[in-house]
């Protein structure tokens, strides 16, 4: 295989269309909110990025789970799983510094990702492997002797390609995913990687958790994967990966038409919580953002009686809604 060998996809009217919308939609998010002076939305929406992109892999632990891990308290669980959420957060603290065209960043990442978790931590897989539902492979991975080579070449795609980096991104995560270069975190390394590629475009994208989406629609999303696997090329999943971009925007969308219900810092965290996990609890919000619990008490009645947010259900097992606009 060449060393710039273009991977198979198609760019639809589809894909054109959501790409003007999502850029002109940062433009107005950069504008209104200035992403660099909120450390704990920051810090909020990482912890959301991990929490969800672990559990898309089946890990057990829970949203206040995952943040005790990151702030250092001890967690009652699987200790494979707590190594998981360790190894993630060091993946993700290193974006700023990783050039998302250097394979030998690529390997340290995934050295970091699944460091005690895997003997081939940071190396390419040495042997077939292939992708199961159930008992039944749903995707062959090609050979292991290929993969260095296929890699290569994708990386040299991505770098010289002049695609537009949304779209680029997404056939990227495709064709990792496909050529599944790792005996385990591909899916991982595929979402860091799209991630990466995109906040080198827009830094915004560094903060914006996508991967909480992916999390609640995770069956659509292994749909696409197959679907395009089968198809033979990226496209199908492309247009499914930029409607779960577009979606995570609206996280951050403010409702010009209301300007005395504007949001504020805290207020805007607290929602991006709400909209990454319904059923997050008062505790798991004063956990993850370190306020007072009566300012999030105050603040998430506030927002109540705004019409911001509704409570659906019973106080003990109901659930946030999100309401629109917001």
């Amino acid at each position: 295989m060449a060393a710039t060998t273009d991977p198979p996809f198609t760019i639809t009217n589809s894909m054109i269309e959501r790409v003007g919308e999502i850029s002109r939609r940062i433009g107005t998010l950069t504008v209104g909110i200035n992403m660099s002076r909120n450390p704990r939305l920051h810090h909020a929406n990482r912890i959301l990025s991990i929490h969800s992109s672990l559990a898309i892999e089946n890990n057990t632990l829970t949203l206040k789970q995952v943040t005790d891990i990151i702030q250092g308290k001890l967690v009652l669980g699987p200790p494979s799983e707590i190594r998981e959420v360790k190894n993630a957060f060091q993946a993700y603290e290193l974006l700023p510094s990783l050039d998302p065209y250097s394979v030998d960043d690529f390997l340290h990442a995934h050295q970091l990702m699944t460091a005690d978790l895997i003997n081939d931590a940071g190396r390419f897989r040495t042997k077939g492997v292939g992708v199961f539902s159930g008992d039944t492979v749903v995707h062959m991975a090609p050979p292991a002797s290929l993969v260095p080579e296929l890699i290569s070449s994708l990386f040299a795609w991505a770098k010289s390609s002049d695609v537009h980096p949304l779209i680029k991104s997404c056939v990227f995560h495709f064709e990792l995913e496909f050529i599944h270069p790792f005996i385990d975190g591909n899916g991982r390394m595929g979402r860091l990687w799209q991630t990466l590629i995109l906040s080198k475009w827009e830094p915004l994208f560094a903060w914006i958790p996508s991967e909480s989406l992916i999390h609640k629609s995770r069956q659509q999303y292994y749909d696409a994967l197959g679907e395009s696997g089968k198809n033979g090329n990226s496209t199908y999943f492309v247009e499914f990966m930029l409607s779960v971009i577009s979606n995570a925007l609206n996280m951050y969308e403010l409702d010009v038409s209301k300007p005395s219900v504007r949001l504020r810092e805290k207020e805007q965290t607290i929602l991006n919580l709400i909209k990454g996990n319904s059923r997050i609890t008062i505790a798991e919000i004063v956990e993850i953002t370190g306020y007072p619990r009566s300012t999030v008490t105050r603040l998430i009645k506030n927002m109540s009686d705004n019409g911001i947010i509704e409570r659906v259900g019973p106080k003990k097992n109901g659930y946030w809604m999100p309401l629109a606009n917001y």
